[in-house]
């Protein structure tokens, strides 16, 4: 600053001083904003003196940008998995055709599209997160705080229904199952997941082997060498050579009475056997959920530390 020249500051009362040079040592006189004697007041802020009459915000701690950053690289990750489900679901309606004019009737029973929806669901979320975290904004941090919120109460809300309304949603599983018997030969995905289920849990149809009659390829009416026929899943041993799937494994077993027909397929049904199978694996459902809050916890907190120490700076400001 160039001598002689008068230095200004705002103290804690909000009344205006003006520094004047004198001998070696500044003096403090009073000074009132209302004077108007040299209109040099008003200073630019780059000619005031930033010790005394702008404080500087404290530096936020190791420990506040650890936890920025950690919060940034968590929401990364959730977010490429995000993508990663957004893009599985968009190239399995893409490879079935689902997205054409007219195959959209059937697309809100399609299950990719519960990849689709978590996908945006995820990535929506994830990218508040990061660019909340990166940018130190609070409107984003809220945003993100309230759709984990949001998670946690579905989640909840999914939790009771399994202890409140276990019969009607085992009622729902085995609607769920009917559809995918009904729509096996016409839905590549479902008829994925029906063959890994039989294959894995040893079983056929819902009840029992006899439920494919209410598939209108494999009944007995039908039409083609398909006719009283199960999947190839259904077979006690579907390799052939033990590596190539024999797929004309289960044919013409429905003409078969319930002894011969053991012989080459498993009669029971895949509901009992799935129930028992989810029984088994109460422990580690469980734990899943454990873990899931966990980590959904983990990602609130870091975002309300993040807004705390945002928190003191917008105040002074």
């Amino acid at each position: 600053m160039a001598p002689g020249r008068a230095r200004l500051c705002r103290p804690r009362g909000g009344e205006t001083t003006r520094l004047l040079p004198q001998a070696s040592r500044l003096v403090e006189l009073p000074y009132s904003s209302s004077d108007d004697d040299d209109g040099d007041t008003d200073l630019p802020m780059a000619q005031q003196d930033p010790g005394v009459s702008c404080p500087v915000p404290p530096k936020p701690s190791a420990f506040s940008q650890c936890v920025r950053y950690l919060a940034f690289l968590w929401n990364l990750l959730f977010l490429l998995l995000g993508l990663l489900a957004l893009a599985v679901g968009v190239w399995g309606l893409l490879a079935k055709g689902s997205l054409r004019w007219d195959g959209l009737a059937p697309l809100g029973s399609d299950p990719m599209l519960l990849f689709v929806l978590a996908g945006l669901g995820a990535s929506a979320v994830s990218l508040a997160g990061c660019l909340g975290a990166l940018r130190s904004s609070p409107c984003l941090l809220r945003f993100f705080l309230g759709a984990m919120l949001a998670f946690a109460g579905l989640e909840v809300l999914g939790g009771l229904l399994l202890l409140v309304a276990r019969q009607r949603l085992r009622d729902a599983l085995r609607d769920a199952l009917l559809l995918c018997l009904l729509r096996y030969q016409e839905e590549p995905d479902l008829r994925f997941l029906v063959d890994e289920v039989q294959q894995s849990l040893r079983c056929c149809g819902l009840g029992s082997y006899r439920d494919w009659e209410t598939n209108p390829y494999f009944n007995c009416s039908a039409p083609g060498v398909q006719a009283c026929s199960v999947p190839a899943s259904c077979c006690l041993d579907p390799w052939q050579n033990g590596t190539v799937t024999n797929a004309q494994c289960g044919f013409g077993v429905l003409r078969l009475g319930d002894m011969a027909a053991s012989t080459v397929v498993h009669l029971g049904g895949c509901v009992a056997q799935l129930g028992a199978w989810l029984r088994g694996q109460v422990g580690g459902i469980v734990a899943g959920a454990a873990v899931l809050v966990l980590v959904e916890a983990a990602g609130m907190l870091m975002a309300l530390k993040i807004l705390r120490d945002i928190a003191p700076i917008g105040a002074r400001d």
